[in-house]
């Protein structure tokens, strides 16, 4: 059930846009269930969502990453049933240009000196507002996005700052399935994850 995914908090964070913080009651349910259906683009950050933070440096001077494979599945499914999937991301890194390619991401923002500036523009290149996006991150860099969007989400292991802005927390760590857990709650919010199920296993 949706509701076993969420783990609830009292509003510490000043979002800017009055947006009622998610509570223990039937009401957050039910509120981050109206947000979730207004998605249109889903944005996520990549080191500390997309993966556990981990960077592994190699003596050539590359780095490589661990993603979770039920993450990227999940991502390939919301994008197979109409949404946008993108990832904003303030270091550069050819590990995630190569996993985004992989699972077919259109949009890939890396290397943004301001991640708020990048986002503003992604949405207006779009013609989305505020409210059509969700967003997960996990740390400071993330909270001015996290203050504008429709949907603020992070992992279960992210900055108390972030988790202060969030509309809805997983019960995931980052890399080990919170991007998984946010999108089957948008798809299933959106009526859908039956008919992506059925499809997936006919």
């Amino acid at each position: 059930m949706i509701c076993g995914a969420l783990r609830c908090f009292r509003p510490r964070c000043n979002t800017g846009h009055g947006a009622t913080r998610a509570t223990q009651t039937g009401d957050s349910l039910t509120t981050v269930n109206e947000r979730a259906r207004r998605v249109r683009l889903v944005l996520l950050d990549v080191d500390g969502v997309l993966t556990d933070g981990s960077i592994v440096l190699h003596g050539d001077g590359s780095e490589s990453k661990t993603f979770h494979i039920r993450d990227g599945a999940a991502i390939v499914w919301t994008l197979r049933c109409g949404l946008t999937v993108g990832l904003l991301s303030a270091r550069e890194s050819a590990p995630t240009q190569r996993r985004a390619a992989q699972l077919g991401i259109p949009i890939v923002s890396q290397g943004a000196a301001s991640k708020a500036a990048e986002y503003a523009r992604i949405i207006a290149d779009l013609g989305l507002t505020d409210e059509e996006v969700a967003y997960m991150g996990d740390d400071l860099l993330d909270l001015a996005v996290l203050r504008k969007v429709g949907l603020a989400a992070v992992p279960a292991d992210a900055a108390e700052e972030a988790s202060a802005c969030a509309h809805w927390v997983s019960r995931h760590p980052g890399g080990r399935g919170a991007v998984r857990e946010l999108l089957e709650l948008i798809l299933k919010a959106q009526d859908r994850w039956d008919a992506l199920v059925s499809e997936l296993s006919s």
